[in-house]
């Protein structure tokens, strides 16, 4: 499938993954429109799509919620394409205010797949969450894993994934699940590990550490995401449709040594990380297994860590007045 000619559908694109992607996008497929729906909660930004994108009229924008089914069901009746980013993802958040995740997270996922249940498209593509899977069973998460979701936050993804399951097997929506593990790059919410560490460094402030710092992820630059929703735009449905896949490196790293390395190229004191008590629902591992990635789409991640966390000290570095509206929230969700 070239999506080329399409009018793609991107929910919460003004978000942190679903913006790298819309700005992909546009740049990549001259001729392609887009149609971004976004509710701008706290983090959702207008300032993450590019210019050049805003002032393109193949680009048009509507401020709404995605539980609406009323403008979900219109703008799917205007797409080729749906990529599904909308959600409410932050875990800490998620302990104390939890409604609001399954809202957002599965009855906006209820409207969008029964909007594409009375309105076809090529494609529907739901970004759903390693965290679905609770703590690795193993040294690798296949899609096969288990479910075993800790917190409200990734209960609600699960939810919502097998919902589209559901979907699939039910109505026969040619739709694909992509399970992304630890993201990280430009345009992520300082509420996220990785910018808060950089942030507070940035201001000389502690970087504070859950527990031991021991919980290890397997981190994903934002960029070989991209290029891995890229290739199933590319492939199409017909080899696609009714799968689930992950995307990783298939490399864990402790939330320690992430903190060490960004100080470490950011020049700031080793001191500077502060243990704290450990995060109620925590997850231990986070490994994803490639082999189905490389199998399906031909994609590999090919951003080494040491790379892809200097382009993100970069951005924040350069980009102060983009987080400085955001610090104040910090006191809201602690460190």
């Amino acid at each position: 499938m070239d999506p080329s000619n399409k009018t793609i559908l991107i929910t919460g694109g003004a978000g942190f993954i679903g913006s790298n992607f819309l700005n992909y996008v546009y740049k990549k497929y001259p001729d392609c429109k887009i149609i971004l729906l976004d509710a701008l909660t706290y983090a959702g930004n207008l300032d993450n799509v590019i210019d050049e994108a805003k002032n393109d009229p193949r680009f048009r924008f509507y401020h709404g919620n995605i539980t609406h089914a009323d403008i979900v069901t219109e703008l799917v009746k205007q797409s080729d394409i749906v990529v599904h980013f909308a959600a409410e993802s932050h875990v800490t958040r998620s302990i104390y205010d939890n409604t609001i995740f399954f809202e957002t997270d599965v009855l906006g996922t209820h409207a969008i797949a029964n909007a594409v249940v009375k309105h076809p498209v090529d494609l529907f593509v739901h970004i759903s969450s390693s965290e679905v899977y609770g703590t690795a069973e193993g040294d690798v998460m296949d899609e096969n894993h288990p479910l075993n979701p800790m917190s409200p936050y990734a209960a609600a993804k699960a939810g919502a994934d097998r919902l589209v399951y559901s979907y699939i097997q039910t109505y026969d929506i040619p739709a694909i699940i992509v399970r992304p593990f630890n993201n990280y790059g430009p345009c992520q919410h300082i509420e996220k590990a990785i910018p808060n560490f950089i942030v507070s460094a940035l201001m000389d402030q502690p970087v504070t550490i859950h527990g031991q710092g021991q919980s290890s992820r397997d981190w994903l630059f934002v960029q070989d995401t991209c290029e891995a929703l890229d290739r199933i735009l590319n492939i199409g449905p017909e080899k696609l449709a009714g799968q689930t896949v992950n995307l990783g490196t298939g490399v864990d790293t402790s939330v320690a040594e992430i903190a060490k390395r960004l100080l470490k190229i950011m020049n700031k004191p080793a001191d500077l990380a502060t243990f704290i008590e450990d995060r109620p629902g925590q997850v231990a591992r986070h490994t994803s297994s490639i082999d189905k990635a490389a199998d399906l789409l031909q994609w590999k991640a090919t951003t080494s860590l040491d790379e892809g966390l200097a382009q993100t000290v970069q951005f924040y570095d350069q980009n102060r007045q983009w987080w400085e509206k955001y610090l104040w929230m910090k006191q809201l969700w602690g460190p």
